[in-house]
């Protein structure tokens, strides 16, 4: 029974996935949210920005993979992120021969800049949403998340 109810909602399922994903990767609603933080930062750059500092200290390849991106290029735009004072690139820790990016305090302020825009945004999205629903989506992503990657 059980097998049955999950094969009928896998389409719903990926849609709404696919939706997410779609969504979240629109040009227009990072510079919206690089607006509201106040934020005059190339585009491509933005989530590498975002993942040195949740992520961080990073591998270029890691920071790369992440991003679906290759390698040089993800390079190039670390490169530009450490010019603009966002990052700093040092030798691994583990192993000097990898470059780690780090978040400059620079770079912090920038993210938290967009942190507190991204919180703006959410609040009005979710208005509307009872606590219940807010907890339950938080609780059913991570379960996601967590069985995807596992």
């Amino acid at each position: 029974m059980q097998n049955t109810h999950i094969k009928a909602l896998l389409p719903e399922l990926h849609r709404s996935l696919i939706d997410i994903a779609s969504v979240m990767n629109r040009p227009e609603r990072d510079e919206e949210l690089l607006a509201k933080a106040g934020l005059s930062l190339e585009r491509a750059l933005f989530p590498l920005l975002v993942l040195v500092e949740r992520l961080g200290p990073i591998g270029v390849v890691d920071l790369a993979g992440r991003v679906g991106r290759d390698y040089t290029t993800v390079s190039r735009q670390a490169a530009r992120l450490e010019e603009l004072g966002l990052i700093a690139r040092r030798p691994g820790v583990a192993d000097k021969r990898v470059r780690e990016a780090v978040i400059t305090p620079n770079g912090k302020t920038a993210t938290d800049a967009v942190d507190a825009a991204r919180e703006e945004m959410a609040l009005e999205m979710f208005k509307d949403w009872t606590r219940k629903d807010v907890d339950d989506l938080a609780r059913l992503m991570r379960r996601l998340v967590d069985a995807m990657s596992g």
